[in-house]
């Protein structure tokens, strides 16, 4: 069973982060109660193409048992696919569109929008506004830190900020 989020020790997220219009998340339940810590009072909507990377037979391995790769440029690692997975290249391309959705909804919102979901899929914005696949993997997204990006009709065009973390309660 997961593990619920403190809502205590959330609160220096959830004051640090603007009024929203929608909330929209992964399905996975770490992110539903992330949304439900965040804003307890918005109804959200769930969005199977905001799953995290499949990482196939490598999902939940410890860092030490996963294969050593050997050398590798950030282009072809993008296309690098885990057995029984998909590539960060193929999870581009499956939140590509949802992401160009929501964008075009947040337009009529006068609000922003909240996009609860994984690190891959902020990786995958973030390469969708870069416009190079191989460039979101460049970026590090931590839990609990806030990606944002400025979105028009046809989807996110620029990057405000990355992996900014609010300061935890002590």
């Amino acid at each position: 069973m997961a593990a619920r989020i403190d809502p205590e020790a959330i609160i220096p997220l959830r004051d640090a982060l603007p009024v929203v219009g929608r909330v929209v998340t992964s399905p996975a339940l770490r992110c539903r109660q992330t949304a439900d810590a965040l804003w307890p009072d918005h109804d959200q909507t769930h969005d199977p193409r905001l799953w995290e990377q499949d990482f196939g037979a490598h999902d939940g391995l410890p860092h030490d048992r996963l294969p050593d790769l050997g050398p590798m440029d950030a282009r072809t690692l993008s296309d690098w696919t885990p057995p029984g997975g998909e590539s960060f290249s193929d999870l581009c391309a499956r939140v590509a569109p949802a992401l160009s959705e929501h964008a075009l909804t947040a337009c009529g919102l006068g609000r922003p929008l909240a996009l609860v979901v994984h690190a891959g899929v902020v990786r995958a914005a973030v390469a969708q506004v870069t416009g190079t696949v191989h460039a979101g993997l460049a970026f590090e997204v931590a839990n609990l830190s806030v990606t944002r990006l400025r979105c028009g009709a046809d989807g996110p065009f620029s990057v405000i900020e990355v992996n900014r973390e609010c300061p935890r309660r002590s």
